[in-house]
């Protein structure tokens, strides 16, 4: 099974640290190569990310994606690899799934369009905001024989289009999960929270070959979490209600929400 990490920030890096759990469990149970994981990010680490980030001093200057690949591979005799660069639309590596760790609509714009989407299976995003977020599980609508199956689990962007607005980046007030400033704008632990939620989620799709639910939303202000079921009609009511905030927003733009699903959020 191979896996293409984006993004190994706050949350990249909690989804890094949980899948060689899912590697070994996967093994365990009789897959005969488990996973073969792939990170990319461009970004160097840097005094800011050893806060909040599990990165250390003495790492500073070098890249994440190496950094978490070389520290797993040690650790647990993995070939994992990590690519020192920003996913574009040239990206030409396949692979099974993505998952997309990423901090702004223009990144998660970047996803949907490259190679590596249009040539895998699922599209798993994982966003959040100061003590909220969600992650959803989609299947990219590009001919895979999961969707030709009748049933196509709808992406976040089919789900939430607001979320691939490059045009909305501007109007985040969060920082990026690898600023200082995101320690007294952010909660403890809600990216390890989403992420190891969203590894479970896969892992019972892997064992079972099927789920009831392909996302949830959480808050870890209230201790409250919701799963996002495989539902059509759910997904029609989701739909309707971001299409009925789009027409209302220039009309009342300061109205209080009244939502039937939640809202997703950016940062990741």
């Amino acid at each position: 099974m191979r896996i293409t990490v984006v993004g190994c920030g706050g949350t990249g890096s909690a989804i890094a640290a949980g899948l060689p759990y899912l590697h070994q469990a996967m093994v365990a149970l009789g897959h005969p190569q488990g996973l073969d994981v792939t990170f990319v990010d461009g970004d160097r680490i840097s005094r800011a990310n050893c806060v909040r980030q599990p990165f250390s001093v003495s790492e500073i200057g070098l890249y994440k994606a190496t950094v978490l690949a070389t520290r797993i591979n040690l650790f647990w005799g993995l070939g994992w690899k990590g690519v020192p660069a920003f996913l574009d639309e040239a990206w030409r590596e396949e692979t099974d799934i993505v998952i997309g760790c990423v901090d702004s609509r223009k990144a998660r714009n970047t996803i949907m369009a490259s190679r590596v989407y249009w040539n895998s299976h699922y599209w798993l995003d994982i966003g959040n905001n100061s003590d909220t977020g969600q992650y959803v599980l989609g299947q990219p609508e590009n001919g895979n024989p999961e969707t030709r199956q009748g049933l196509r689990l709808p992406t976040v962007a089919d789900l939430f289009p607001e979320i691939v607005n490059p045009k909305l980046d501007k109007k985040d007030k969060l920082p990026s999960c690898s600023a200082v400033e995101a320690l007294q704008r952010q909660e403890p632990f809600v990216n390890q929270t989403l992420a190891y939620q969203a590894l479970a989620m896969l892992g019972r799709l892997f064992r079972y070959g099927r789920i009831p639910y392909h996302g949830g939303f959480v808050n870890v202000a209230t201790g409250r979490t919701s799963s996002l079921p495989v539902d059509p009609r759910v997904w029609q009511r989701i739909v309707e209600q971001n299409q009925r905030t789009q027409e209302a927003r220039p009309i009342r733009a300061k109205t209080a929400k009244t939502s039937v699903a939640p809202r997703p959020h950016e940062v990741a």
